[in-house]
C-alpha cells in the first residue's frame, strides 16, 4: 500500500486488481457506522486518490452485511452538544460531496446492504452504483480503458452537480441547523430508549 494512504487508518484499503483501489467501510460489528475520525478520513481521501498516478478506478464497499449505517451515536451526540464539532461536521459533509465529484478517477460503489448518511453519499455519488457482485469487473474495464476520455466524461457529467452547488450548500446548512433543535435530540433519545419518538408539534417556519 502506498504511503500516500498511511493516514487513513479507519478505512480498509487494498488493490483487488491492477490499478484498482478498493475502499472498504470496516466496522461490521456496527454495520460499518462512521465515527468522527472515519468521517474526516472519508472526506479527505478523495484528494489523494485524485493525485495518485497508480490508480485508475475506485471501488467502495462495506465489510459484512452492510454498506454503511452512517454516523454513529457518538458522532451524532457531538453534533448535538458541541458547536465546534457541529460546524466541523458541516464543513466535512460539504467537502465530502465536492471531493467525490471532483475526484478524476471513476468510482464504483458496490452497495452490499444498508446505506445511510456519509456512506450513502459516497454510494449514490459514485459514477456507477451497483447492488451486486460485478463491481470489480466494472472497475477493471474502466481502469484499462481510455483514461482521458473516461475522466473527461466524468468531469462533464458532474458539472450537472456542480451547477447545483448553492442548493446543496443550503441543504447541508439546514440539515446541521436541525441538530440544534429538540427534534434531533428526541429522535436520538427515542432510538436509544427503544420507544416511539414524540416530536414537538409547533414550528414557526
Amino acid at each position: 500500500m502506498s504511503n500516500r494512504y498511511a493516514a487513513y487508518t479507519k478505512l480498509k484499503l487494498d488493490y483487488p486488481s491492477k490499478r484498482v483501489l478498493r475502499l472498504t467501510f470496516d466496522r461490521p460489528e456496527t454495520y460499518n457506522s462512521v465515527d468522527a475520525e472515519t468521517h474526516t478520513q472519508l472526506t479527505n481521501i478523495w484528494r489523494d486518490i485524485n493525485d495518485d498516478p497508480d490508480v485508475n478506478a475506485v471501488i467502495v464497499t462495506g465489510a459484512g452485511k452492510a454498506f454503511s449505517a452512517g454516523g454513529d451515536f457518538e458522532l451524532i451526540k457531538s453534533i448535538l452538544d458541541n458547536p465546534v464539532a457541529r460546524m466541523s461536521t458541516w464543513k466535512e459533509a460539504k467537502d465530502l460531496v465536492y471531493n467525490v465529484i471532483n475526484c478524476n478517477k471513476p468510482i464504483i460503489s458496490a452497495i452490499n446492504g444498508v446505506a445511510v448518511g456519509a456512506g450513502l453519499v459516497v454510494g449514490i455519488l459514485a459514477d456507477i452504483s451497483i447492488c451486486g457482485k460485478i463491481a470489480i469487473e466494472t472497475a477493471e474495464e474502466l481502469s484499462s480503458g481510455a483514461q482521458s476520455a473516461i475522466r473527461w466524461t466524468k468531469y462533464a457529467l458532474n458539472n450537472w452537480l456542480r451547477v447545483n452547488g448553492p442548493l446543496f450548500d443550503t441543504s447541508t446548512a439546514l440539515e446541521i441547523l436541525g441538530f440544534t433543535g429538540a427534534e434531533a435530540r428526541e429522535g436520538l433519545a427515542s432510538h436509544l430508549e427503544k420507544r416511539k419518538p414524540v416530536f414537538p408539534q409547533d414550528c414557526p417556519l
